[in-house]
């Protein structure tokens, strides 16, 4: 069961999957199945299968399996917020808080023993490679009016809000994260599939690093000049 439970946004689900062992299950499961097979070849029939249960019973959970990855997306999104609040708190210049910040983003997940039913590195994995979906729809405008992206834009706002703090006179703080942050799920998948498009190295602890750097270089660089 677990310790640390998250409130998301109710029009995500029928039924909230943290409230019950099953919809524990429906979770816990979709996370290990859309990391070994993606998000395309999944579906209900296959996550019933491997809960032994029935797609009927996944479907009072979620109305279907782009609500189920957005669920996931956002569940990540509120913990890594939630991670940085802890990170930053006795912190004092927004430069230090802002590098604290982006190490807990770009650093390779570890599973959270207070969540029992996550597993927080395949969870990265999925981001990594599967984000883009929730928002790369036509009824993105209806998602974003529904606030599906709130915990995204809560992280995006949170970082804007210490390079305002770092400099006020920087004009784009929410472009300069917003691709940033974009940058880093790009150049870790990259770094996997499409090794000639980045200069991480495979080697995932390295790239956590290198991409760190380049990420803080970025930004302060940015953001001085």
């Amino acid at each position: 069961m677990a310790i640390i439970s998250f409130r998301l946004n109710e029009k995500l689900f029928l039924r909230d999957p943290q409230s019950s062992e099953l919809g524990q299950n429906i979770v816990c499961h979709s996370i290990a199945l859309i990391d070994s097979i993606g998000f395309e070849q999944f579906t209900f029939k296959k996550l019933a299968d491997k809960i032994d249960s029935t797609e009927a019973s996944i479907y009072r959970y979620f109305e279907n399996k782009h609500r189920l990855l957005v669920y996931l997306i956002d569940w990540y999104w509120t913990w890594i917020d939630y991670r940085i609040e802890f990170a930053i708190q006795n912190l004092r210049s927004p430069e230090e808080r802002l590098q604290a910040a982006l190490k807990v983003i770009i650093e390779e997940k570890k599973n959270d023993p207070g969540i029992a039913f996550v597993d927080e590195q395949a969870l990265q994995r999925i981001v990594m490679a599967e984000f883009d979906k929730t928002y790369l729809t036509k009824q993105v405008d209806i998602d974003n009016k529904e606030g599906l992206f709130i915990p995204y834009k809560a992280v995006c706002k949170r970082l804007a809000e210490q390079i305002k703090m770092a400099n006020p006179a920087y004009p784009h703080p929410h472009t300069l994260i917003s691709t940033t942050m974009l940058s880093i799920n790009h150049q870790l998948f990259y770094a996997q599939h499409l090794p000639s498009l980045t200069d991480l190295n495979k080697d995932s602890a390295k790239s956590h690093q290198a991409l760190y750097e380049f990420c803080e270089s970025f930004i302060f660089k940015a953001i001085k000049s």
